[in-house]
Order: structure tokens, then C-alpha cells, then sequence
């Protein structure tokens, strides 16, 4: 079942996701290395952004494969988003361990849909 998040672009221009039961810093909810970028293209201009998250397939969902395993290394993985709206992007970005703090673990597969 799909859980809505809520990503803001604050007035540095950086983006962070809204997790108000996270308990470490607040630049590890940055998104950054391609993050950044997919949300620029997904909100359009928008400085707030919410995406519906799920580890299996709904309706309208588009998926984000992991292709690079970093757990071992700095943390979380590298994904990919290889299409968006019929748009081919091949957009690759690193989504770090908080992504493990959201869904439990690290996901083979994130489907997203903007609200």
C-alpha cells in the first residue's frame, strides 16, 4: 500500500524530504546525486512535492530499479528511473540509508506517483 511523502525545496535550493519521526541530522534527508534533479522534473517548478512510495507496483506508478548496492559502502544505492510520463530519462540517483529508515530495508524496486 502506498505511503505519501512530502519533499520540500527549501530556500537554498536544496531539496529534503519531510520526516518529522526521523532522529538524526537534517542534511541526511537532502536529496542529492540525481534525487535532486528527478524531483526538479517530476514537480515542475513546484517547491513542495508529494509522492506516493510503495515496494510493490499500484496504479499509475512508475519504478525506481536499484542497480547499485551501497550498503556496504556509504549507504542506501544508486536507482534508476528509466521512463517518466512515456519520457525516456535513464535518470540514475543515489538514494541514501534514510531510504532504509522509510521502507525497512533497501528496495529492490520503489514505485512512485506524484499526488
Amino acid at each position: 500500500m502506498p505511503v505519501t511523502y512530502k519533499f520540500i525545496k527549501e530556500p537554498t535550493n536544496r531539496w529534503y524530504i519531510d520526516l518529522p519521526d526521523w532522529q538524526g541530522v537534517h542534511a541526511d534527508l537532502e536529496m542529492v546525486e540525481g534525487a535532486d534533479t528527478m524531483l526538479d522534473y517530476v514537480g515542475q517548478g513546484a517547491r513542495e512535492v508529494e509522492l506516493q512510495l510503495a515496494e510493490e507496483p499500484f496504479e499509475n506508478a512508475t519504478p525506481l530499479q536499484l542497480i547499485e548496492d551501497y550498503r556496504d559502502h556509504v549507504g542506501g544505492g544508486i536507482y534508476l528511473l528509466a521512463q517518466y510520463n512515456g519520457e525516456v530519462l535513464n535518470q540514475k540517483m543515489w538514494l541514501c540509508g534514510v531510504t532504509e529508515f522509510v521502507f525497512g530495508k533497501l528496495p529492490e524496486v520503489i514505485y512512485f506517483r506524484k499526488v
